[in-house]
């Protein structure tokens, strides 16, 4: 019996390598915490990568890399895919196909749209900042749209589209304080609401950084792009 223990506690050793304040390495933590898996965390320092990252990321030398039984898992969606079909409580793709491509298609959407144009329109200056600032109203219109009737992307549970989004409800009041600019406003109730729902969920509520660490970091990066003249 205890041979049996201990092949089972060796079958589920599971390592995150990430940063405390990544929100790619959060949205892992968030998966995590909701299947209730038992893990390590490890915090990396990017100024200075250490070789276990180099070793199990070698391609794009990034984080998050989830590190199950040993063998890496890179790039935070497909990571959280990974978690989805290895631990199947608490799923967060739905059984239906076109559910399932609807959750993947609106988290890409995060990632390789309306992310990029909220970032741009917190580092970019000048005519790149208003074209930035412009995709991102566009970006968010979309977003709004698409929860009418919802509670969650998905209807009344979370999933995966929720998690890529999830960085929104800690992370947009924190760009509202360093800029003085409020770019997720009135204008989007719906998501306000979604974000306010979210950000009341234990696995958010338990684990996002501080407010005050945040700000102070990224008020840095606010004046490292836009340096006084």
């Amino acid at each position: 019996m205890k041979v049996e223990c201990a092949k089972t506690m060796a079958a589920e050793e599971v390592k995150l390598l990430k940063t405390w304040s990544s929100l790619f390495g959060l949205r892992v933590v968030w998966a995590l915490k909701l299947k209730g898996i038992q893990y390590d965390a490890i915090d990396e320092d990017l100024s200075n990568k250490s070789a276990l990252l180099l070793q199990h990321n070698p391609v794009y030398k990034k984080i998050p890399v989830l590190v199950h039984n040993g063998k890496p898992i890179s790039e935070s969606l497909v990571i959280l895919e990974y978690i989805d079909e290895t631990w199947k409580q608490n799923p967060i793709l739905p059984e239906d196909p076109l559910e399932k491509a609807r959750e993947r298609f609106w988290a890409k959407f995060n990632d390789e749209k309306l992310l990029p144009s909220i970032w741009g329109a917190f580092t970019k200056e000048g005519k790149e900042r208003e074209e930035a600032i412009a995709a991102a109203v566009e970006n968010l219109k979309l977003v709004e749209e698409e929860l009418k009737g919802k509670k969650f992307f998905g209807g009344e549970k979370i999933g995966l589209a929720d998690v890529a989004f999830g960085w929104l409800a800690y992370l947009i009041c924190v760009f509202d304080e360093v800029t003085g600019f409020k770019i997720v406003n009135e204008r989007y109730p719906l998501l306000l609401a979604w974000m306010q729902e979210f950000s009341q969920l234990p696995i958010a509520k338990d684990n996002c950084p501080p407010h005050d660490k945040l700000v102070i970091k990224f008020q840095a990066l606010y004046e490292k792009h836009h340096p006084a003249k």
